[in-house]
């Protein structure tokens, strides 16, 4: 299995720790005044999403996961799993709601998403980064309530997910929102 020295290893790199799969969050290069320097790295589990530190001598080996990321388009929704294909091969998987996770807000079909295998068996499925929905219910906005700012309220897409937009936005309306923390971004202009 390949190695990486700890002095190489950059945020977002799959790495195997104690026979499990972790994607590096943060890695601290640390020199104390007395002693041998160390590394800080943060690491969230990649099957149950945890976050944990640990701390290694600079210049130690890690292994590195048996990790590979594959774009496929989301076909169709089987109850509460997710039949996904991959364009190249026309392979198709279905990947239950449980390895989805939260991500499950964000699934529409006919879109592609990042499928992560570990040792062939798929682990998550990330949705891109910028996602454009349809609004399909929100209150109408109350002209004049804007003393405050940025006055936000709730709205529903099409694919489920609950998100705090602007006052001015309607229904029917097509926005764009950042995934990764379910925050409007703007209106999509056809």
């Amino acid at each position: 299995m390949a190695q990486v020295s700890t002095n190489e290893i950059r945020g977002g790199m799959k790495v195997e720790l104690e026979g499990q799969p972790y994607t590096v969050v943060s890695n601290e290069y640390v020199k104390p005044g007395k002693g041998q320097a160390f590394n800080r790295i943060r690491l969230k589990h990649l099957i149950t999403n945890r976050v944990i530190e640990r701390t290694l001598k600079s210049g130690e080996k890690v292994d590195i996961a048996d990790v590979a990321e594959t774009y496929m388009r989301m076909l169709y929704k089987q109850g509460d799993d997710a039949v996904f294909m991959d364009e190249n091969t026309f392979e198709q998987i279905t990947i239950p709601a449980a390895i989805i996770g939260e991500a499950s807000q964000w699934l529409l079909e006919d879109q592609v998403y990042d499928i992560i295998f570990y040792k062939g068996v798929p682990v998550a499925a990330e949705p891109p980064t910028f996602m454009e929905m349809r609004i399909v219910d929100t209150a109408p906005g109350d002209r004049g309530n804007t003393a405050s700012g940025r006055v936000l309220k709730p709205a529903l897409t099409e694919s489920g997910a609950k998100v705090q937009v602007p006052i001015f936005i309607v229904q029917d309306e097509l926005i764009k929102i950042d995934t990764r923390t379910g925050e409007y971004v703007s209106r999509v202009t056809s």
